[in-house]
């Protein structure tokens, strides 16, 4: 892998000499099916044309492309040897012309990593898959080319692909004589190409638009997926927020969508959520329900969908030069999906989302000591991969919420049009946008970049109440903190709101201010007189990004009566404030736990309550103090079945609460009830116990030893699919067995048989909070073997490996201890692999500290 790597040094030294015309790529892909000739890895052939200038005629450089073998190799006629210039990631460039055309003949290799080009087998019928994923750099697994966002270039693609298969590009597809022949696209990254291939199940719709001048836009649509899913697709509702976006976004942006048609794929085994590709979006197909889920679930899904077909625009049509600003798509990605979720589709309360579940995995991550700023120092691509973070994507996106607040909704949307027709088809670096935003604001972006974009860390934004003799706010002021490791404290614009009981009970707001917090402390003169406040609430509607913090009479406030606020924005702030207090160590895991018990099943927002669950078992996990962690656990069991016998039939809080139940339940009597739903001799009214649910309840069966392989194979039987399969997978490492344990290890780190899917399933499966005495062998042994692993499998498995296998589970202290060994023995390891240790490091240390405050509380139960 570390051979693989491109700096940024590299690619501008690249850029600076070349600019390439195009691209005609052709792929051979009939060996995807029938069995496979030869040992090594099953390939296909490659084969591409590159037409590029060089403005230092005689130079050197190089091309990409990572293969098993290359046939032949040609520039400008000249026949190359292929064994001389090939060095298995390179191919070398020597005396340059000023106009070049390189052909590469190459045998490429199929994935089963998810990146390049995939192959997919499908259990259920035999059928083969494929498609590409190539961000950041994967699309010279599949053919050569000078792999850096700022050498766009248009490309032409031809297909040749087994009898009776589809194939799907960026552009628009025929198919003559076997082969698929594709329409050249505008100029593109690399990074954005796309070739899905297979007997997809294909839907059609088609898009139109007239504009104010008359002109009419016709974008015909497609979906697709396996034809083992047709039956779960929806494709209408895919379609009808498809056509809302299409038309919120032509309204914002009045840049008609410029690639043509619009696919959509939802493809097995994927990486990501999605991928941009302009005109062939690829999504992970679990965006496919095969049973019931929550209206959660599908604003997650049209939230995905507007994402990416923001990033036509922000990425697509214009582009970073380099991943340092790759803010510049998914920071925009991020906001304009909610914001377009809100403004077009019928998920009004997506900023609720946004506020309870984006914000939080942006919290975690801008307080692990790889926190960056937005704007980030990316070196290499091994950099780039991992900033596909929290604070590119949340943080990012909060912080341009907090920018349209700061120049107004007009004046962003407005520069926003600008950037798009002054850089279309090109790349830009932050000053390129912050010019054309003080152009429409007339406001200096300067100060707020450098606060904003330039600064890594996250403030604390505290209320300080004083009251006059009378009890009424004599002064109100907000108190800004910020860690020592980022001691910059920004400009917040933010809505401070005063909250007290109606006569009926309800805790409503009844006074609110916004004020410029800048500095340490900063007095919100407006509520001066008002009336004692029950709670006060700082960033009252979610207007900035930054931690709060309640006053000790607020934090008793919500002690006793969160679920009284009637307004489920604030709500769900409050929610959060409490959740980054007991992560932080200043609120007791089990009071928060308490807390959640009891105000619950009075949340009206189903993903505000799904988010709530998961923090609950992520306390109990790591936060509870170890004396404690099996009355916690047995506390969330309880309260999660009370909830949903309680809850009404049919109802998504029923499906949420026995989900919930199913990862809780450590009981012989809880797991009795879970046989019993499985088997049929126990029912609840108006619980569906449809196949996904199955496996939901066999899970804990199996981790407390009540459902052995035999009951895991005839599961199988009744879901002979691909993710019935993942399920088996994942219930099988999850055995409480000492030797299912070692080969469950044995096959993620000593072999590479396993998918991507298969060995994220695995790893899943292995790491049970119940099972702590099992993995306890496992913490010498991770830190023995990870550097061997980062070398030799490729950067997504050995990402998902080193952070899904790192001992968190295991005795804390140890631990931490084998973790500062590594590091000091290993400061010359790859940068990449050493955050990814740092953080784990971090995350355990955070764990203990709150597991340390939990123990100082009076025991509750």
């Amino acid at each position: 892998m570390p051979g693989e790597n491109l700096s940024r040094d590299e690619a501008r030294e690249r850029a600076a000499l070349l600019s390439v015309d195009g691209y005609d790529v052709s792929l051979d892909l009939r060996s995807a099916v029938g069995d496979q000739v030869g040992d090594g890895p099953r390939t296909f052939r490659s084969v591409t044309t590159i037409r590029f200038r060089c403005n230092e005629p005689g130079a050197t450089s190089f091309a990409d492309l990572i293969a098993p073998s290359v046939t032949a190799v040609s520039l400008n006629g000249r026949d190359l040897d292929p064994g001389a210039v090939f060095d298995g990631s390179r191919i070398a460039l020597e005396d340059l012309a000023a106009d070049n055309e390189l052909v590469v003949d190459a045998q490429c290799a199929y994935s089963r990593t998810g990146e390049g080009m995939h192959r997919f087998v499908d259990p259920e019928d035999g059928e083969v898959y494929l498609y590409t994923q190539y961000e950041p750099a994967d699309s010279r697994r599949v053919f050569a080319n000078f792999e850096q966002p700022d050498l766009k270039a248009p490309f032409r693609f031809e297909v040749r692909a087994p009898q009776g298969w589809v194939v799907w590009s960026n552009g628009v597809g025929a198919e003559s004589d076997g082969v698929w022949r594709f329409a050249e696209t505008k100029p593109i990254s690399t990074y954005i190409t796309c070739v899905v291939a297979g007997p997809y199940h294909y839907v059609t719709d088609s898009y139109e638009r007239v504009f104010e001048d008359g002109t009419r836009l016709e974008i015909p649509l497609g979906a697709l997926c396996r034809k083992g899913l047709a039956a779960h697709f929806d494709s209408d509702d895919v379609f009808l927020v498809t056509k809302q976006g299409l038309d919120f976004f032509h309204d914002h942006f009045d840049y008609p969508y410029p690639f043509g048609k619009y696919d959509q794929a939802f493809v097995p085994e994927y990486n990501l959520g999605a991928m941009e590709n302009p005109g062939l979006v690829t999504f992970r197909e679990e965006f496919i329900f095969r049973g019931k889920v929550t209206q959660a679930s599908y604003e997650g899904r049209a939230n995905v969908i507007l994402h990416e077909m923001a990033h036509m625009w922000f990425g697509d049509l214009v582009t970073m030069v380099w991943w340092d600003d790759l803010w510049l798509k998914e920071s925009f990605a991020d906001f304009m999906g909610t914001f377009a979720n809100v403004g077009a589709t019928r998920f009004k309360d997506a900023w609720i989302t946004f506020a309870n579940r984006r914000k939080a995995w942006a919290y975690r991550a801008d307080q692990l000591p790889s926190t960056h700023p937005i704007t980030a120092d990316i070196r290499d691509l091994q950099d780039a991969k991992l900033n596909f973070d929290g604070i590119t994507y949340a943080k990012g996106a909060s912080v341009l919420k907090q920018l349209v607040a700061y120049v107004g909704q007009d004046a962003f949307l407005e520069g926003a049009r600008r950037y798009f027709k002054r850089h279309a088809y090109g790349n830009t670096r932050l000053d390129d946008l912050l010019s054309v935003l003080e152009e429409t604001s007339g406001r200096d972006m300067g100060a707020w970049a450098r606060s904003w974009l330039q600064t890594a860390g996250v403030n604390s934004l505290t209320p300080q109440v004083l009251l006059s003799a009378e009890g009424r706010v004599d002064e109100l002021a907000v108190v800004q903190e910020a860690a020592e490791s980022h001691p910059e404290l920004r400009p917040h614009r933010v809505a401070v709101g005063l909250y007290r009981r109606t006569p009926e009970g309800a805790l409503e707001r009844y006074a609110r201010a916004e004020v410029d917090v800048d500095g340490p402390r900063t007095v919100v003169a407006e509520l001066a007189g008002a009336e004692a406040p029950e709670l006060v609430l700082v960033n009252d509607d979610d207007l900035t990004y930054c931690k709060t913090r309640f006053d000790a009479g607020s934090l008793e406030t919500l002690k006793s009566g969160l679920g009284d606020l009637t307004d489920p924005l604030a709500r769900a702030l409050c929610w959060s404030t409490l959740w980054n207090m007991t992560r932080d160590a200043l609120l007791p895991a089990r009071e928060f736990i308490d807390i959640v018990l009891r105000f619950a099943r009075r949340e009206s927002d189903i993903g505000v309550l799904q988010m709530l669950h998961a923090w609950a078992e992520s306390a109990v996990v790591h936060y509870a103090a170890p004396e404690w962690r099996e009355r916690g656990a047995g506390l969330l069991a309880e309260g999660a079945e009370r909830e949903l016998l309680a809850a009404g039939p049919g109802s998504e809080q029923q499906l949420a609460w026995a989900r919930f139940f199913a990862r809780t339940a450590e009981s012989r009597t809880g797991l009795d009830l879970l046989q019993g739903l499985l088997d049929g001799t126990a029912t609840i009214d108006g619980l569906e116990v449809d196949q996904e649910l199955r496996w939901a309840f066999l899970q804990p069966l199996t981790v407390g030893g009540l459902a052995d392989e035999k009951a895991l194979a005839a599961e199988l039987a009744r879901d002979d699919t691909a993710s019935g399969k993942r399920h088996q997978v994942r219930c099988l490492a999850a055995r409480p067995s000492e030797a299912v344990k070692a080969q469950a290890w044995a096959q993620v780190v000593e072999s590479d048989a396993l998918s991507n899917a298969l060995a994220e399933a695995t790893i899943s499966g292995f790491n049970q909070p119940s099972q702590r005495h099992l993995l306890e062998p496992y913490t010498e042994k991770y830190f023995a073997v990870i550097e061997r692993v980062w070398q030799d499998r490729s950067i997504q498995i050995a990402m998902n490996t080193v952070s899904g296998l790192f001992p968190s589970l295991q005795d804390p202290r140890r631990t931490l201890d084998a973790a500062d060994a590594w590091l000091a023995a290993h400061e010359d390891a790859a940068p990449a692999l050493r955050r990814l240790v740092l953080e784990g490091r971090d995350d355990l240390a955070r764990a203990l500290r709150g597991q340390e405050c939990d123990a100082q509380a009076v025991n509750h139960g």
